[in-house]
């Protein structure tokens, strides 16, 4: 079964640029939504891709509930990312010079591919989200990730997703050995504050 791919671009074309960013926008947005972030972010020299989610959600149900429950939207979704990063590669993109940063159900997708992938990423930046199951698949995960720096943001509490899943997921990084820093914001709701965009800039897009 072939599957339809449509990335929108942005930044700056993709055989122009040495650096490739993936974003993963959430539940309900959009790629062009989650691409209005870029302005804010150090990326003045990255190709941007953003791929965009059938009707808009990347998987039906909670990124908690056993794993086949979401499928096969979740190998789907994880197929798009894969096709993503291929895309980059074919540009002559060096692995260690791609970047993932997804926000809510998107940023569970780009933890989830990075952590069944692991190499040496230019670095991850997971916002409100979490590794996807109803508990914590480690057979599933393999790699190294040589120290790739990632930003992990989230709320305490967060109506989508619970402190605990953030921990362990920093918890499984750090196991494949990726340069984890978490951060938990005292009721700071689900969202995408600047204290995380600054963050971001300092510790992955530098």
């Amino acid at each position: 079964m072939t599957h339809q791919f449509d990335i929108n671009q942005g930044g700056l074309p993709l055989g122009k640029a040495k650096k490739v960013l993936i974003m993963l926008h959430g539940r309900g947005a959009t790629a062009s939504g989650i691409l209005d972030l870029a302005p804010h972010l150090n990326v003045g020299d990255y190709s941007l891709l953003a791929p965009q989610a059938t009707n808009q959600t990347w998987y039906p149900f909670s990124f908690l509930v056993p794993p086949q429950r979401n499928q096969p939207w979740l190998d789907n979704a994880l197929e798009v990312v894969g096709h993503t990063v291929t895309l980059a590669r074919d540009a002559g993109i060096a692995q260690e010079n791609i970047y993932f940063l997804g926000f809510s159900q998107g940023a569970c997708l780009a933890a989830e591919f990075m952590a069944r992938n692991a190499i040496r990423y230019g670095g991850g930046v997971i916002l409100s989200g979490g590794l996807i199951g109803d508990r914590i698949y480690g057979e599933n995960y393999q790699g190294d990730f040589g120290q790739s720096p990632i930003f992990i943001g989230c709320s305490d509490p967060d109506g989508h997703v619970p402190v605990e899943r953030v921990q362990a997921t920093t918890a499984q990084f750090k196991l494949h050995h990726a340069d984890v820093t978490e951060k938990i914001y005292p009721n700071m709701g689900h969202t995408i504050i600047q204290d995380e965009i600054e963050l971001a800039n300092r510790l992955i897009f530098k």
